[in-house]
């Protein structure tokens, strides 16, 4: 399932190309964001971002309580800072052996 983020549109400017760019705020993490799609958002605008693209513009409540059903749902974990789940687990009880045949 694809989510929508809220985040806090923190700076906005043109890059290169002349399309609309910011830096958004998700909790704390700050990622450059396309925001041609909504080139009315300004520092201070809560926007909805979806893969990298500012979708829509919304208010402070509504982003606030979309972070609440992010984080019951377990949601943000991208945006928390917590120990890499997929890291293999080593066991430093049992020295590791060469793999191999025919000792």
């Amino acid at each position: 399932m694809c989510l929508g983020v809220p985040g806090k549109v923190l700076t906005v400017e043109e890059n290169a190309q002349g399309m609309a760019m910011g830096t958004v705020s998700f909790a704390g993490v700050n990622k450059e964001i396309c925001l041609a799609c909504v080139p009315e958002a300004k520092p201070g605008d809560y926007v909805i971002v979806h893969a990298g693209f500012a979708i829509s513009i919304i208010n402070e409540q509504e982003a606030e309580e979309t972070f609440e059903i992010l984080r019951r749902m377990g949601e943000l974990a991208d945006l928390e800072e917590r120990p890499d789940v997929n890291a293999p687990e080593v066991d430093s009880k049992e020295p590791s052996r060469p793999s191999g045949g025919g000792e």
